[in-house]
């Protein structure tokens, strides 16, 4: 085989696109990006109203009569770490053979990916077919631009994902997931008066982590965990909660909690301060799989209002019914989650306590009935709910022709054959299966680890490794 271009490009590209703001549904600017990125290089694009853009590239001379090839990605990211995603900067840098960043999620997930199929585009010395490549919006928070695509946005029935994020691995299926908003209402009420004592009680220093890949791997969700500790409090004495804000997005296992109570002074104003130390003796008892999150409390300012104790009962009332985390484990996929629910998000807001829940399921119709189950456990205490996102489970024929050439192509460039195996995370791949009928999908990636959090990284030789892949792949396609 020829030597393949260098990953220089693809770097390079990768620190471009790390310069704009991209969290999901603002995702205008990279798509300008994208769509001036097909300008200069005079190639054929369209974009949609979601602002999904694809970019076409005639066929390398000579290869003209091969099969169209599709190269997917999403142009967004879960921008953890951030206090303002729209202006905050990810400080990329590299240590021991991996890139990282300073104190905010990378966006490796999926802007690596991206980065490579743009560095094809743009090297017209890479043997390929005619290329589509189509960059989706909002695939983190509901995939909006994926369940929206027109059926004649694609013409190509062979797609390569670059969005997997197990480099020994072709993801040849994704379980569905479901992703609901629910709203409880309530109407606030001014702070008590007369002498009670106002403390500050936060969950920091979590793993976190994707609420798909990561659920079955022993961290803790701060949700669960300040659940635990109100529940104490509640048990024993009268208090008020004044603010709530726990987790950080809503695909992603809560890595930190605060929120703000009023307790009476005296006997539980000591309760409340005894609870830290026992509440970090139980994190370390129980998860010791996450031994940096650790809880807080101190003293704070008095508010100016609190929550109706009616609608704290109904938030902690619907948090203690519905599961979090693994629900249950595949038989026909040995130490895989086949159901799993996570509760992203739960936040005060004006009018409304908003708690985000993500369901995830192999078996689409398990997936319904626990979302169901979920929604009326809400709606009985009194909320709104709304389905924000449905994705239908995802899964390849392994023996097909097309992943057989992929699963050699890897042999061939690396040394070794790859996994093919089944994600419980979901990808994109469901509505493309049902806008596109005869869509074949094989999904391949670099080693992106601890994604959706502060601590994801990315590692460098996988990415060569990859790409080199990619690369060989597209000659082979385009014979």
């Amino acid at each position: 085989m020829t030597t393949q271009p260098s990953t220089e490009r693809v770097f390079s590209i990768f620190r471009e696109l790390n310069k704009i703001p991209r969290p999901s549904h603002h995702e205008e600017q990279v798509a300008n990006f994208l769509c001036q990125f097909a300008e200069r290089l005079h190639l054929e694009y369209e974009r949609d109203k979601e602002n999904c853009v694809v970019i076409r590239k005639p066929a390398s001379p000579g290869c003209e009569g091969a099969e169209p090839i599709v190269l997917l990605n999403h142009m967004d990211m879960v921008c953890v770490g951030m206090n303002d995603p729209l202006h905050d900067p990810i400080e990329a840098y590299e240590e021991n053979g991996w890139m990282k960043a300073r104190g905010t999620s990378l966006g490796a997930d999926n802007g690596i990916g991206l980065s490579m199929a743009l560095a094809v585009l743009e090297d017209d010395n890479i043997v390929h077919p005619a290329l589509e490549v189509i960059t989706t919006t909002n695939e983190e928070d509901g995939m909006s631009g994926a369940s929206q695509l027109s059926k004649d946005f694609l013409k190509g029935r062979k797609v390569i994902n670059l969005d997997s994020e197990d480099y020994d691995t072709i993801t040849t299926g994704a379980a569905g997931a479901c992703l609901q908003f629910h709203r409880i209402p309530m109407k606030r009420l001014p702070a008590p008066g007369g002498k009670h004592r106002w403390y500050r009680i936060r969950f920091e220093g979590g793993l976190g982590g994707h609420s798909g890949v990561d659920i079955n791997k022993g961290r803790c969700s701060a949700v669960v965990a300040m659940w635990a500790i109100l529940a104490a409090i509640y048990n024993e004495y009268d208090f008020h909660v004044a603010s709530i804000n726990l987790g950080e997005a809503n695909a992603s296992i809560a890595s930190s909690a605060e929120i703000v109570v009023c307790v009476p002074s005296g006997e539980a104003s000591e309760l409340v301060k005894e609870q830290q130390d026992m509440v970090n003796e139980w994190l370390q008892e129980e998860y010791p799989d996450d031994p940096k999150m650790k809880c807080v409390i101190e003293k704070c300012e008095k508010l100016e209002t609190v929550i109706p104790t009616d609608t704290f009962v109904a938030l902690m009332g619907c948090l203690e019914q519905i599961p979090q985390g693994v629900v249950k484990m595949s038989e026909s996929m040995p130490g895989t989650v086949e159901t799993s629910n996570n509760v992203g998000r739960v936040v005060t807001e004006e009018d409304h306590i908003f708690v985000s829940t993500h369901t995830r399921s192999f078996i689409d119709e398990d997936m319904a009935a626990l979302s169901e189950e979920i929604a009326k456990t809400f709606t009985d205490a009194g909320a709104e709910s709304e389905v924000v996102m449905s994705a239908p489970a995802w899964q390849e024929d392994q023996q097909s022709s097309f992943l057989q050439l992929v699963s050699d192509t890897f042999q061939d460039v690396l040394g070794w054959r790859p996994r093919m195996v089944a994600m419980h995370f979901v990808l994109e791949a469901g509505f493309f299966v049902q806008h596109y009928p005869g869509i074949q999908i094989a999904s391949i990636g670099p080693r992106i680890v601890e994604p959706h959090s502060t601590s994801e990284r990315v590692e460098l030789k996988t990415i060569d490794d990859i790409w080199q892949v990619l690369l060989e792949l597209l000659r082979r396609l385009s014979k």
